[in-house]
């Protein structure tokens, strides 16, 4: 029996694939190569290039691969786009999972952990933020997030799979192998455009706002080593597995560093200073993003084993380092 990965050709989505089969589980990939690449995805993964929202090919790979879990990446990310394009993500985000939870369904599959986001809350009522807090998204990414997340409680409701949503926040850092990493196009994340920088592939690195009520007047966020986002799906499966009730979690280190701080520990982590510019606020930019962890760490056993920046950063410069122009180019 496996579990199926949908977007484990992804960033998080590969490196819980590498987990599962560390962990001696059968995994199958379903992803259709729009953001993910062939190459992240485990030689030992059964994989399957489909779109999720083709409900005869799901079906296929259901019937064929024997799946009785999943866990389930696909969908669109970026948050700028979703502002732009906002039909774009209700028919690939909710029609997507829409689509795999009817397979689910007729298949009799009871289970799913599924990929949500600290943009589900929005703006934050406080710090750190807890699991029962308003969820008002700012964006329609979270609000196509938020809706999945709902669907699936209203289809557990009605007997269908159980489900886990991890609510994660920012993901950094790259396998301890050194064979996958991060690698988005356009990329929007810190840490991967700091190294950029640091790698002398631009010029400087933005930094938008230094007037916010934070310790240095730069955003402060949580930033989880992806490692640690892959092991915590496996725990939340596990969870299912042993009957555990369906939930909603946030995983996060539940601590917080700033632009500036996270800029100064690349700059010793690649030993050279890194150029920065900085420019206005982006609107809707929370001056301070922190997840309170200890829910995951009482349910579901999940304690983050990378906490120190530098660590998480040197991880990604390894494999930045391995791969200056990502998967297309080693």
């Amino acid at each position: 029996m496996a579990v199926l990965v949908t977007g484990g050709a992804g960033y998080i989505g590969s490196h819980t694939v590498y987990e599962l089969l560390e962990r001696g589980r059968e995994a199958a990939v379903a992803d259709n190569l729009q953001t993910g690449h062939r190459e992240a995805v485990h030689p030992k993964a059964a994989f399957r290039r489909v779109d999720i929202r083709d409900r005869a090919a799901l079906d296929a790979i259901f019937q064929e691969l024997a799946i009785d879990s999943v866990i389930h990446f696909a969908a669109n990310s970026q948050v700028g786009e979703s502002m732009r394009e906002p039909l774009k993500y209700y028919d690939n985000n909710l029609g997507g999972t829409m689509t795999l939870a009817r397979v689910m369904l007729d298949h009799g599959v009871g289970r799913i952990v599924f990929s949500s986001t600290a943009a589900t809350y929005g703006e934050p009522e406080r710090i750190p933020i807890l699991e029962t807090d308003r969820t008002l998204p700012t964006n329609p990414y979270g609000e196509t997030k938020l809706a999945m997340e709902k669907m699936l409680e209203w289809v557990a409701n009605a007997g269908g799979p159980k489900f886990v949503s991890l609510r994660y926040f920012n993901a950094a850092g790259a396998h301890a192998g050194g064979g996958i990493g991060e690698d988005h196009r356009p990329e929007t994340h810190l840490i991967p455009l700091v190294l950029r920088a640091a790698a002398g592939q631009s010029d400087y690195i933005d930094v938008f706002g230094d007037d916010y009520d934070t310790r240095d007047g730069t955003c402060v966020r949580d930033y989880i080593h992806v490692s640690d986002l892959a092991r915590a799906h496996i725990l939340a499966l596990e969870y299912l597995e042993k009957g555990g009730e369906s939930d909603v979690f946030n995983l996060g280190n539940g601590q917080g560093f700033s632009v500036m701080e996270i800029i100064g520990a690349a700059g010793k982590v690649a030993g050279r200073d890194i150029p920065l510019r900085i420019r206005p606020r982006r609107a809707g930019d929370p001056a301070q993003l922190v997840a309170s962890n200890r829910k995951a760490g009482d349910v579901l056993g999940f304690t983050p084993l990378h906490s120190d920046p530098a660590g998480i950063i040197a991880s990604a410069w390894k494999w930045h380092s391995a791969h200056p122009h990502g998967f297309a180019q080693a």
